[in-house]
Order: structure tokens, then C-alpha cells, then sequence
């Protein structure tokens, strides 16, 4: 072969090879276009979260308070008058009967005090009958035309204020025998004294307590709480049933109901006082005993969910809900009461809601979620 034969070879073959790696980036380029043409977009993975199933039930309600006995009628018994204490019969523990004499203070005063109002009562009454006498004489001599008008005027005159100082006189009297009563001092009801307040000898004041007495038949039981837990129970017709039981015998029990709750809590302790009348309560529970009370009762069917469920909408409590479509929204409920570790639920929630409980504060509205596994869905 010649050389011109050769050179054309050479440069023929050049391209060839040239045609063939264009074809092959073409090949290439369309490739890649049609791949690229063909690729889904980005989707943001799902959030893994935790969550459970709504399952609202009844809740036992079991709160358990320390408190002691004491009277539903208690009184503080002290003398109108002050004076020196002279006697005293009423011992603590002991009974006494309404109108019973348990303690005097010295009367003599009063005593003097009384013949001196009978004195003057007297005095009024001889005083009164003397005008009286006056008056019938002159009006006899008017009739007769023996007098003047002007002479029997002023005896009538004289008549009236005879009678108004023996009006005064008998007020008079009175308050000195009211003054003589009040230096003994009576018992106003049936009860067992409690505490007394001033020995024989010892001068008292006006209202000082003497003697203290409870009546024995009706006690409560008091309790102090942080919250007015025991009024949640208190709903028209169904008072919760409170259990009471002795702090160093607890097998000595009885219930009772609560009959009455303090509005206001105690300024030093911010407690609310709770008192519960109780049913036949036992010789054993003594006034001042320390006593347990507990209350038992069933609640409204509630949904307790982990404290970690709780989300703030706009300063009021919600928790997100997971769709069937895997997506969360946000519900608003309504908090019974806050526990420890977790809330307590009285609506907003239906059974079968799915509630998440981890992992809320980074989620937004129909975000999609996953749910852990072992979690409830």
C-alpha cells in the first residue's frame, strides 16, 4: 500500500473515534436528563414521637388529710361583772348540767347594792302613797270650791313625780338583782368542761373565760389542707363519705360527712379548714385526738396522660392529636387537677384519641409524625 493510502486510513479511523465518544456523551447527557427528569423531590422525614391511647375511666378518688376532734358547740363561759373568783365547782372532764351553778365571785357589793334599791323602792312607794292621799284631799275641797285650781295642779304635779320615782326606784331594783345573778355563773347547756380559765382567788374581767364546756354528743372532725380538696365531693345531693379513723388505733373508725368548708384560706399557713360531723363517733375519740380522714369516691370517667403531654395555647392547656392521617393538631382540654408526674383530664378528649407525649414542643400543626414502636397508635 502507498503512503496517501495509509495517511487516509489513519485520518479516517481518527474519526471514527471522535464520532463514536460524541455519541457516547450524547448517550450520556440524555441519561442523566432523563433521570433527572424522572427524580421525586425531597420529603422531610417524619418526626418520631411517643403517644398514647385515650382511655377515659372512672378514677378512684382516695385523699387522705391529718386533723383532730373537736365539739361542733363549744362555749367560753365568763362573767358579766368583774370581781374576785370565790368558788369554783367545775373540774375539767367532768359534766355539768344546763343552769348548774360552776362558779361565783364575790357579791357582797351586789349584795348591799340590792337592799339599797329595796330602800329606795320604798322610799318611792311611801312617797307615792303620801301624794295620792294629797290629791284625793284636794280634790275634794275643789269640789267644794275650798281651794284653787292652781293648788290642786301642783299636787298632781307632785303625784306624777312621786309615781316616776318609783318607776325609776323598781328599774332600779331590777338591775341590782340582775347584777346579783350575774356574780354566779351558770352552765348554758348540757355538756363536759374542757378547759377553765381562772382559779379561787384570782380576780377576773369582764368576759374572761372561766370555765370552757363542748357538748359530748356532737363532734367534728378538723382538717387543714392545702387545697379545698374535700369540697370537690361537695356536689348538691351527693356528699362525699369520709372515712375517720384514730392516728394511734385506726381500727377504731367511723364516717362522716363534710359540713362545712372554709372560703378563705389562713393567712400564716395557706390551708383551708375542712370540718366533717361524724356519725357515732366513739368514746375513744376524744376531743383533741388525732384522727385520719380519707375520702373514697369515684370519679367522672377522666383521662390521666403524662405531664409531658401538657402544651400552652395561648395561656390555656392543650395536647396534640394525631390523625388518622398521621398528622398532629392541636386540641385544647380542660385540666381536673395536676398531679406530681402527670395531669388528670375531665374533657376535651374522646376514646381512642391519640395523644402525644414526647417530643411536643418541636411539632406544628399537620406536621407529619411517626410513632415510636412499642408506643400505642
Amino acid at each position: 500500500m502507498t503512503a496517501a493510502f495509509h495517511s487516509r486510513l489513519k485520518h479516517g479511523l481518527v474519526g471514527v473515534s471522535i464520532a463514536a465518544l460524541g455519541c457516547a456523551a450524547a448517550v450520556t447527557w440524555y441519561a442523566a436528563k432523563g433521570e433527572a427528569a424522572t427524580a421525586k423531590p425531597d420529603v422531610p422525614e417524619a418526626k418520631l414521637v411517643k403517644a398514647v391511647t385515650v382511655k377515659p375511666a372512672p378514677q378512684p378518688d382516695s385523699r387522705l388529710a391529718i386533723g383532730e376532734i373537736r365539739p361542733q358547740r363549744e362555749s367560753d363561759l365568763g362573767f358579766r361583772l368583774s370581781g374576785k373568783l370565790v368558788q369554783r365547782t367545775a373540774v375539767v372532764g367532768e359534766m355539768v348540767r344546763k343552769g348548774e351553778v360552776i362558779a361565783r365571785i364575790e357579791d357582797q357589793d351586789y349584795r348591799n347594792r340590792l337592799r339599797s334599791a329595796e330602800a329606795d323602792v320604798a322610799a318611792a312607794q311611801a312617797v307615792l302613797v303620801e301624794a295620792s292621799a294629797a290629791e284625793v284631799r284636794l280634790g275634794a275641797l275643789l269640789a267644794k270650791g275650798f281651794t284653787t285650781r292652781a293648788s290642786y295642779d301642783a299636787m298632781l304635779k307632785n303625784l306624777r313625780s312621786a309615781q316616776a320615782k318609783l318607776d325609776s326606784a323598781k328599774i332600779g331594783l331590777e338591775m341590782a338583782r340582775d347584777q346579783l345573778a350575774y356574780t354566779e355563773l351558770h352552765a348554758d347547756f348540757d355538756g363536759v368542761v374542757t378547759a377553765t380559765g381562772a382559779e379561787e382567788g384570782q380576780l377576773v374581767n369582764v368576759g374572761q373565760m372561766v370555765v370552757r364546756i363542748a357538748d359530748p354528743q356532737a363532734r367534728d372532725a378538723v382538717f387543714s389542707i392545702a387545697e379545698a380538696a374535700f369540697s370537690n365531693g361537695r356536689r348538691a345531693g351527693h356528699p362525699p363519705e369520709i372515712m375517720v379513723s384514730l392516728l394511734s388505733n385506726p381500727a377504731i373508725s367511723t364516717s362522716g360527712v363534710i359540713r362545712e368548708v372554709s372560703p378563705v384560706a389562713d393567712a400564716a399557713t395557706r390551708t383551708f379548714q375542712v370540718k366533717v360531723s361524724l356519725r357515732n363517733a366513739p368514746d375513744e375519740m376524744r376531743f383533741g385526738s388525732s384522727v385520719a380522714g380519707r375520702v373514697n369516691e369515684s370519679s367522672a370517667p377522666v383521662v390521666m396522660l403524662p405531664g409531658s403531654a401538657l402544651f400552652d395555647k395561648d395561656g390555656k392547656p392543650a395536647v396534640w392529636i394525631v390523625s388518622a392521617s398521621s398528622a398532629v393538631e392541636l386540641k385544647p382540654v380542660v385540666i381536673a387537677r395536676y398531679e406530681t408526674e402527670r395531669v388528670v383530664v375531665s374533657s376535651g378528649l374522646a376514646e381512642g384519641d391519640v395523644v402525644v407525649t414526647a417530643g411536643i414542643n418541636r411539632l406544628r400543626e399537620h406536621e407529619k409524625v411517626r410513632i415510636a414502636a412499642g408506643e400505642s397508635r
